[in-house]
């Protein structure tokens, strides 16, 4: 039998060859990668949620997206154009054509690589045949969705944050079905929470069924948050026009928190208008309205408004980046497996090692909302579990072969992964 010494040395060669890519999130030290969906209508109607686009070819019906040649919507490319190299810090959101492509200006001036997912793209997590497979990104940023995420889809952006991405979770109000399926972005951002395969309501999030437009400097947030105090600026105030609000539910999610709230509205769990938190080794993000995003310029067939540099005195802009970055920032994933996987500064014993197949977890720290897996040596994921809290000694166990395993505890607080041998 080889030494638990020698399996450390093993894993941590797994770590850095990269076969251990499906357990641990893409990560690079230089780079962030940030993509933009457009698989879900999001230039329907009056709309043109894209980052660059350099042909208006679709038409976009109830089923969707489709090339047609009397199409008059913007068919956004994968790789916006001019090339992002090309991007200076005097640099204007005119470079690139698109309702958000101030935005997407802005991520480019941070460093940041920017991607749309193309209409005819797929969502999908861990399917190495995608090239924009989420497992490639960073940040994912869906923006008003106007048609129904599929079974698959849910489960792909799930275990995205799962697993250590950043979802952008955008809305707008009620009744914004842009397409005419008979679905909007409230009711399809629900469906996602309460049907999926892996958790109900894992994010703790519910959008209200609502509409309305007001200015509110009705803020809560600590001097040192980083989406309101973040490096971008302070926030002092948000403009809705015309969208929805948030309801909480921290018995869900116990990290999820609402920092800008409805004129009037007590700090906590209701009226919500701008949330965010964490999920199993991700983060999540949430707004209830698509019109901050809206730079003003793009598809000249649609009605955009100056909502990222003009309402609410600029400080849309510094919502949107603050946000961005925070989700962009690098968690601790790499270099805490690194280091566990090393035998040193482990926050969660797990014993016995090797193992029977029962394997003992206990934490150094209380844990909240953690998210215990197994995984194989060649990335096939074998044992998942979640747990509200993790604060005391829990067993877990494991009818498997022979062999060296991986077992990965990831929280809001902290990230770790172990070699087992299951013998």
């Amino acid at each position: 039998m080889h030494s638990i010494t020698g399996i450390y040395k093993y894993a941590k060669h797994l770590l850095f060859t990269g076969l251990f890519s499906a357990i641990l999130p893409h990560t690079n030290a230089q780079t962030v990668h940030i993509l933009f969906d457009a698989t879900k209508a999001e230039m329907a109607g009056n709309a043109d949620w894209v980052i660059d686009y350099d042909a208006t070819t679709l038409g976009v019906g109830s089923s969707g997206p489709y090339l047609t040649s009397s199409g008059h919507q913007s068919n956004p490319q994968r790789i916006p154009t001019p090339p992002q190299s090309g991007i200076t810090t005097s640099t204007t959101e005119t470079y690139w054509s698109g309702a958000l492509s101030a935005w997407a200006v802005d991520c480019a001036k941070k460093g940041y690589v920017v991607e749309t997912l193309p209409w005819d793209g797929q969502i999908t997590y861990g399917n190495t045949s995608n090239a924009q497979d989420l497992s490639n990104y960073e940040v994912y940023i869906v923006d008003e969705p106007n048609l129904v995420f599929t079974a698959t889809e849910k489960t792909a952006m799930i275990q995205f944050v799962q697993n250590g991405g950043s979802l952008f979770i955008i809305s707008d109000h009620n009744g914004s079905d842009r397409n005419g399926d008979g679905w909007d972005s409230p009711h399809i951002w629900n469906d996602m929470f309460s049907n999926n395969s892996v958790s109900v309501n894992p994010f703790g999030i519910t959008f209200d069924l609502a509409d309305f437009s007001q200015t509110t400097s009705n803020i809560s947030a600590a001097a040192s948050d980083s989406i309101i105090h973040g490096p971008m600026g302070n926030v002092s105030e948000v403009q809705w026009s015309g969208g929805t609000t948030m309801t909480l539910d921290p018995t869900k999610n116990p990290s999820i928190k609402g920092v800008i709230f409805k004129t009037g509205a007590a700090a906590g769990n209701t009226n919500v208008m701008t949330a965010y938190g964490r999920y199993g080794a991700g983060k999540i993000a949430a707004i209830g309205d698509s019109s901050p995003t809206d730079d003003g310029t793009g598809n000249p067939t649609c009605t955009l408004y100056t909502g990222y540099y003009g309402d609410a005195a600029g400080n849309h802009q510094l919502l949107l980046m603050n946000i961005t970055i925070w989700l962009a920032e690098k968690n601790s994933t790499s270099s805490a497996s690194v280091t566990s996987l090393a035998g040193g500064n482990e926050q969660i014993s797990v014993y016995p090692n090797p193992s029977t197949g029962l394997v003992h977890l206990a934490p150094g720290l209380d844990l909240t909302n953690a998210v215990v897996s197994v995984c194989s040596v060649t990335g096939v994921e074998v044992y998942h579990r979640q747990l509200q809290s993790l604060s005391k000694d829990e067993q877990i166990s494991l009818s498997l072969p022979k062999g060296y395993y991986f077992v990965k505890v990831a929280s809001a607080e902290m990230v770790q992964t172990s070699a087992v041998t299951v013998y």
